[in-house]
């Protein structure tokens, strides 16, 4: 049970092949989509179900709606980084580190919602530019041990934002909690939320 927790809509597939181009037009759309999905997902949530881990062990859908712009930030990156480079290794982060530091706690859900949503503006601009040799680049990541097309990571980082969108969406139906009218999401997470970051 708990690993269907953890892995809502199924875990990525690192064997399937390179999205063609018709395929790459749906994950682009799909990443466009990802802001707008993440603010339903989180819309009328109160302090307690903020800071309530989408799964046993799991993170908070607090730390969830941080961890998600932390990790596209650094997509990003590597896409312009592999666009100008011939492929460039680039730098792994530990997430679970990030989800301890200070301004995780410290910071409005609205914040990292807004963040996301200027990024993937300009991410899918940046996606609907390249061409199928640009697709085709690589990067080499150290933790994977080989180099990575920007096509596969553009399928992973589609995969990712609906990844933990389903973590919340999953624990709402399960927990029965109802959007509720006139209710914003909390602008800081009840003092538990401080405590040891949970794994995702």
């Amino acid at each position: 049970m708990d690993q269907d927790l953890r892995y809502p809509v199924g875990r990525f597939s690192w064997d399937a092949p390179d999205p063609s181009a018709a395929e790459r037009a749906r994950l682009i759309a799909e990443i466009e989509a990802t802001p707008a999905k993440m603010r339903a997902a989180v819309a009328g949530l109160s302090k307690k179900q903020l800071v309530t881990p989408y799964r046993p062990e799991g993170w908070t859908v607090w730390q969830v709606t941080h961890h998600v712009p932390d990790s596209h930030m650094n997509a990003y990156i590597r896409f312009k980084l592999a666009l100008t480079e011939d492929v460039p290794t680039i730098k792994p982060y530990m997430e679970d580190r990030w989800a301890k530091l200070a301004d995780t706690p410290a910071t409005p859900v609205e914040t990292s919602l807004a963040l996301l949503e200027s990024l993937h503006q300009r991410w899918a601009r940046l996606l609907r530019s390249m061409s199928d040799a640009e697709f085709a680049r690589t990067y080499f990541h150290p933790e994977k041990g080989a180099p990575l097309t920007l096509g596969k990571t553009l399928a992973l980082y589609a995969w990712h934002g609906r990844h933990h969108v389903a973590h919340i969406t999953a624990l709402r139906e399960r927990m029965g909690w109802k959007a509720r009218a006139g209710r914003s999401t909390a602008k800081r997470p009840a003092k538990r939320s401080r405590a040891k970051a949970r794994k995702r």
